[in-house]
């Protein structure tokens, strides 16, 4: 039996040849088009010397480039290494030598450092620049091709390259947040599979309704594709059954309302930073989103008051989601067919299985909190090179997660917060969730994070760092004394200390350990 992650484009384009898959501004690319670009692609990468198996990496923002060399890596029978394009060289060379890839793909702007790296590795023997334009690329190094002369000078091939479903299709690194970042090893199966729930299962209004995220519906990679997030979602699901994505290479609100009203977009799947910084930007009017149909949340919590403000003022509900990189990564999902309980991220999606385990690995009762620990289809092969770490999360058969969550009665899961983020103030457990739930209700209040700090009596003590509203005097003494009045007394903070802004990652996460890293000294 065989299986591309390929074939997603290769079976549209079929069927939909003259639809519209890729738009870049005033650019447009049909699937007939996508799967020429991408067949020409994977006979570049074979002269090469790429076949079934090979490691490449892929260092690009969010443009057509992605996906054409994405799926002409994939065509060619490759394993796709895809890399935060904000990565410095010294990261470049670990990902790249850990993972063994033989080349690069990147952009204009990574390839200094790309270039760096590649000098420093002994696996790496050739650099792609992901550019369509040939002056562009000419200008940034005459010596080096570019994708779009790689386009040109090779005929496409007539078909992808056989792989098997239980082959690695694309390597993605982790966040490390035990050591250095691993690649989780995710199959063609995995991401064809993930692919396919997402862009089927997601409008229905009964379970057993089919309504693809086909022709007419257009979604706007607002998150970055080399994340798992933005990859499945976004640009799998959407080109699965025929759909449009629309790019934005870095977010910024204003734009991303633009280009939601320019090409009609019916799809936001976006992380909870982002609808934030759409409700709170006075520059947004409500018809700028009036075409989406509505929205998607994953990748960290969706606080409470900000859904609740963002549908209000919009006018669309957001459907919330949870999964992993390592588990391609929609595990579970909350759907039209079911009641939308606040706080909750639904049930598992069709081909997995979810439990709540205790420390023992004994599965717990609903209303209990413990580990979530996931197995089905969408589960990775393993962690590249780790053996040990892959044994370790996938104990007793089951994926932990190493998030702390409980069901109820009805099947419905509830992220409580990270095992790991866990705060133990004075022998009382203390779930950092809750408290920015309590801040992210009071009007004055941007953004916020709850950490635990050392402290010599109680062991830790809990710590809010928050970003205020333009004009806010909010102080410390106030902020503490509206917790007080919401959470139980061990629970609330004692320190807050307020920023312009809190630190985030590539898809607009709040990174937690970036503030215990600059927030968390006694």
């Amino acid at each position: 039996m065989s299986l591309s992650l390929a074939s997603i484009v290769t079976e549209t384009a079929r069927r939909l040849p003259d639809q519209t898959a890729l738009i870049m501004d005033e650019t447009r690319y049909t699937y007939r088009q996508l799967r020429e670009l991408m067949l020409s692609t994977a006979a570049y990468l074979q002269g090469l010397g790429v076949d079934r198996g090979t490691r490449l990496a892929l260092m690009c923002p969010n443009r057509p480039e992605f996906t054409i060399s994405y799926y002409g890596a994939l065509a060619a029978g490759a394993t796709v290494v895809t890399l935060n394009n904000l990565l410095v060289a010294d990261e470049i060379v670990y990902q790249v030598e850990n993972s063994d890839s033989v080349g690069v793909i990147c952009d204009l702007d990574s390839y200094p450092q790309v270039r760096d790296a590649v000098q420093r590795t002994g696996c790496c023997k050739w650099i792609l620049i992901a550019a369509l334009d040939c002056e562009e690329a000419r200008r940034a190094d005459p010596s080096r091709p570019s994708l779009g002369e790689a386009i040109r000078a090779n005929a496409p091939l007539e078909s992808y390259v056989q792989t098997r479903p239980d082959d690695t299709a694309v390597v993605m690194y982790t966040s490390g947040t035990t050591g250095r970042p691993k690649g989780a090893e995710l199959t063609h199966f995995n991401l064809w599979e993930n692919a396919r729930i997402v862009s089927e299962r997601t409008f229905g209004e009964r379970e057993d309704e089919i309504l693809p995220l086909g022709p007419g519906h257009v979604a706007v990679a607002v998150l970055p594709l080399f994340h798992s997030f933005g990859q499945t979602c976004v640009q799998n699901a959407l080109l699965f059954n025929g759909g449009a994505i629309t790019y934005l290479p870095r977010f910024d609100a204003i734009k991303l309302a633009d280009i939601i009203e320019r090409d009609k977009v019916t799809i936001l799947d976006a992380v909870p930073t982002i609808y934030n910084a759409l409700i709170s930007s006075e520059e947004i009017p409500p018809e700028k989103l009036r075409t989406l149909s509505f929205g998607i949340s994953g990748g960290a919590a969706l606080p409470i008051e900000v859904r609740k403000a963002f549908e209000e003022r919009y006018r669309m509900p957001i459907l919330e989601g949870y999964g992993l990189t390592e588990t391609s990564p929609v595990a579970c999902a909350q759907a039209r067919w079911r009641p939308i309980k606040t706080g909750s991220i639904g049930q598992p999606v069709p081909g997995v299985e979810m439990r709540i385990f205790d420390d023992n690995d004994r599965e717990l009762p609903p209303g209990v909190e413990g580990e979530v620990v996931i197995r089905g289809r969408n589960i990775m092969k393993g962690y590249l090179n780790y053996p040990e770490a892959t044994e370790q999360v996938m104990r007793s058969g089951w994926f932990h997660s190493g998030d702390i969550g409980k069901t109820d009665e009805d099947g419905d899961f509830y992220i409580v917060d990270r095992k790991k983020d866990m705060i133990i103030r004075g022998g009382f457990n203390v779930y950092p969730r809750e408290v920015e739930e309590v801040l992210y209700a009071h009007p004055d209040v941007v953004e916020a994070s709850v950490i635990g700090v050392p402290d010599s009596h109680y062991g830790e003590e809990v710590k809010a760092v928050v970003a205020l509203r333009d004009g806010a005097s909010l102080t410390e003494a106030e902020l503490v004394a509206y917790c007080k009045q919401h959470v139980a007394a061990y629970k609330y903070p004692r320190k807050i200390e307020f920023v312009a802004e809190l630190p985030k990652g590539p898809t607009g996460k709040i990174l937690k350990r970036e503030i215990r890293r600059l927030f968390a000294a006694g």
